[in-house]
């Protein structure tokens, strides 16, 4: 069980002191408090933002894992956590709490837009779906595919996974900030396809990477979920009864051998959706909690990789899949998918954009950082095979997102007026 003394609650005192000192007089004009919550409520607003703290907080983790910190981050991580009573409680590493337990937040979240989307956004009608369904299932099967011919035969071959994902808080930050003239039309397109992706990543997860399933287990999760399916039929507007059948849910499929995350995603389809609803509530409560919270706490928990050493695993199997599909396979999913149905029904490409516009969309698809790790943790059997899968999901997420700026800023310069 992890204890924390009070000689290391008084040096969190004294640090957090020294940094208070440090920010009052290096930034005095701070001190007001309308400017600092103005800057702030600005900084939040702005549509490329989580992906600026996901990116400070992963290279933060790397930093942290090569420096004389690697083992008392590795300490932490492992450190065992009880939740409960000895004789009934749940104990875990801090690394599986935030994995299995925090990350949950994420997936509720991503639940509620998910539902919030095909009922009233982008993906509500068919003919306004089928292209990012489309281009988001082209998307996953081609660098599934091409994972899959790199490891067929070798132990590493379930990894096959760890590619289909697209982070949509990194892929929409890096549009945001070096397409600002790209279409709108494609942004949003970018958008649904990630939506569409996670999706498919929880489908994934929950077929391929749970093991060992106890189906008593499972049908008590699944009770406790119908059960948060009734206070929805009943129109119950309170959070408190969905959570408490969330949590039990969570229990179960914790037990079960299904990734308890699922059980986030679930109960997200079952909060009451419409204008002013409990949904609309909760996932303008809970949004920046989960992009600038629980996802930086993931980077910071799963991102630090050891690099000494290990840069030339990259070139191996693990590596070799995970690179191609990323970086090769996602625009070419992505933008096949998009040709084929232009072609099939004589519509235009999103947003009416250029192909090397929709070229560099397909290539920032190949930033796969936060799904990807998820599903690299599941898949991967040892410590190492890990380490190279997440390292070698670091390196395709850069070369996707260069890969995507330099093909927009050439499209710029080609047409610039």
């Amino acid at each position: 069980m992890f204890i924390i003394t009070k000689i290391e609650v008084y040096q969190y005192i004294i640090f957090y002191d020294i940094i208070k000192l440090l920010f009052n007089g290096i930034f005095p004009f701070l001190k007001k408090e309308y400017v600092l919550k103005k800057l702030i409520n600005s900084f939040i607003n702005h549509e490329a933002a989580g992906g600026m703290i996901l990116l400070f907080f992963a290279v933060l983790a790397l930093i942290i894992a090569n420096s004389p910190l690697a083992h008392f981050y590795e300490h932490l991580l492992h450190q065992e956590i009880t939740l409960g009573f000895s004789s009934f409680g749940i104990e875990m590493s801090f690394l599986h709490w935030i994995n299995d337990g925090l990350m949950v937040i994420f997936f509720f979240v991503v639940g509620m837009e998910i539902k919030r989307e095909f009922l009233y956004g982008e993906l509500k009608s068919l003919s306004a779906t089928i292209m990012p369904i489309t281009a988001a299932i082209g998307g996953m099967i081609v660098p599934a595919i091409l994972y899959f011919a790199v490891n067929a035969g070798l132990p590493t071959a379930g990894g096959w996974g760890i590619p289909m994902a697209t982070d949509i808080a990194f892929a929409l930050g890096v549009i945001m900030l070096v397409a600002r003239n790209a279409p709108p039309g494609l942004v949003v397109f970018l958008t649904a396809l990630a939506i569409v992706d996670d999706l498919g990543a929880i489908v994934v997860i929950a077929l391929f990477y749970s093991t060992d399933v106890s189906f008593i287990a499972l049908a008590s999760g699944l009770a406790a979920l119908l059960v948060a399916f009734i206070f929805n039929r009943m129109k119950v507007k309170s959070f408190i009864p969905y959570l408490l059948a969330g949590l039990v849910a969570w229990y179960a499929f914790l037990n079960a051998g299904i990734h308890p995350t699922i059980a986030g995603v679930l109960l997200g389809f079952t909060i009451p959706a419409g204008e002013n609803s409990l949904l609309e509530k909760l996932e303008h409560a809970l949004a920046p909690w989960s992009s600038f919270f629980v996802m930086p706490v993931f980077a910071l928990a799963n991102a630090g990789v050891s690099v000494s050493g290990g840069i030339g695993d990259i070139f191996s199997p693990i590596g070799i899949g995970i690179i191609l599909g990323l970086c090769v396979g996602k625009p070419l999913g992505i933008c096949g998918a998009v040709m084929l149905i232009k072609k099939l029904f004589k519509g235009d490409i999103p947003g009416k954009a250029r192909k090397l516009q929709l070229i560099a969309t397909g290539a920032l698809g190949g930033i796969g950082f936060t799904m990807s790790i998820f599903i690299a943790s599941l898949a991967m059997d040892t410590p190492h095979h890990l380490e190279v899968a997440k390292l070698s999901i670091l390196c395709a997420s850069l070369i996707s997102g260069i890969i995507g700026m330099v093909l927009f800023k050439v499209d710029e310069k080609l047409h610039k007026s």
